[in-house]
């Protein structure tokens, strides 16, 4: 199985109207379009019922807001690093074999989307912005569904985004209620049939010029 994308190539740049954030001259950064892009994918095995599809950042720095997007502060490449969750999608028809850019994003919503487009039937977890704008009046809540990158301007490296397809022997998996990425790899044991990947590159410090 293959997973392929005509907004980046494998290893190469996200452009910024799919980030959540872009870099801003004046002010370090500024929220972007936050398009979904377009992934399609191809030779899943016949017996498939169901597709998954998440998007990881493993790159994000393990610190504390206050470090993450301070001026004079730069996040050396060997800090730790954890996940970052930008997209869960459940239950995609088995019979769906693309999104285009745009079908499940089109905006940056304060404090999430409650209701995320998204293919028909499917449904749309937790990410990870959920927990980084807690307490933050103007932007928290639960973000369901896609929400691209914005990696730290202070940040001394580029981050990855791996965008995940698993194909599945059952046509929902079993979860439920607001699922996170935890609740999904737990269902998704003893159900996968083929996975693919592709990697996108995405950075906001001033410094990193992307080729």
């Amino acid at each position: 199985m293959k997973l392929l994308s005509d907004t980046f190539e494998d290893g190469g740049i996200i452009p910024g109207r799919c980030g959540f954030c872009v870099k801003d001259p004046k002010n370090f950064l500024r929220l972007s379009q936050n398009l979904s892009p377009q992934l399609e994918w191809r030779g899943a095995p016949e017996e498939t019922q169901s597709f998954v599809l998440v998007c990881i950042d493993p790159d994000a720095p393990a610190t504390k807001p206050d470090y993450v997007n301070t001026p004079g502060k730069l996040i050396p490449a060997r800090y730790p690093r954890g996940n970052f969750v930008h997209w869960i999608l459940v239950d995609i028809a088995s019979t769906i074999t693309q999104l285009g850019e745009g079908d499940c994003s089109r905006a940056v919503i304060p404090g999430g989307k409650r209701i995320p487009d998204g293919p028909d039937g499917s449904r749309q977890g937790l990410n990870d912005y959920t927990a980084w704008f807690a307490g933050d009046k103007n932007m928290e809540g639960p973000y369901l569904g896609y929400d691209g990158p914005c990696p730290p301007f202070n940040d001394s490296i580029p981050h990855r985004y791996v965008f995940t397809l698993y194909a599945l022997d059952v046509p929902t998996l079993a979860v439920s209620g607001s699922f996170t990425l935890t609740d999904v790899t737990q269902a998704l044991r003893g159900h996968v049939l083929a996975e693919a990947t592709i990697t996108g590159r995405y950075a906001t410090n001033p410094d990193i010029r992307l080729k």
